[in-house]
């Protein structure tokens, strides 16, 4: 919905084809996926080109390096949206990769489902 070079915004639609739903509930472990998509969105876009919209001037692999936080207040249902917020704490590049912390929160119309602070490696490969 919203990118700049320190926070995002996202929107996910919850399909139940997706792997991290159960019980026709969106996992934990799908909601942390969520966010360190659209966290890695933040610092991931440096790597590209700004009219490569499909991604495909760069390969690119990143990891959290650590969950320092994460609370989980609800899971959302499938077929439901969505929205989640980032916002860059602090970045430090070497040339080679990226090192990153983001605070997160997702929202599940406009209820606060999930905080988080995750840290990342992002490198080219």
């Amino acid at each position: 919905m919203e990118i700049d070079e320190t926070s995002v915004h996202t929107e996910f639609d919850i399909t139940k084809d997706c792997i991290f739903v159960k019980n026709e509930r969106l996992s934990e472990t799908g909601l942390i996926e969520n966010a360190a998509q659209a966290c890695s969105a933040i610092v991931g876009q440096s790597y590209f080109e700004d009219d490569d919209y499909e991604g495909e001037g760069n390969n690119l692999v990143g990891y959290i390096s650590a969950i320092k936080k994460v609370e989980v207040y609800a899971l959302p249902k499938q077929g439901e949206i969505i929205t989640t917020k980032a916002n860059l704490i602090s970045r430090y590049d070497t040339g080679v990769i990226t090192i990153c912390s983001i605070s997160c929160e997702t929202f599940n119309n406009d209820e606060l489902i999930v905080a988080c602070t995750l840290n990342f490696l992002i490198h080219e490969v």
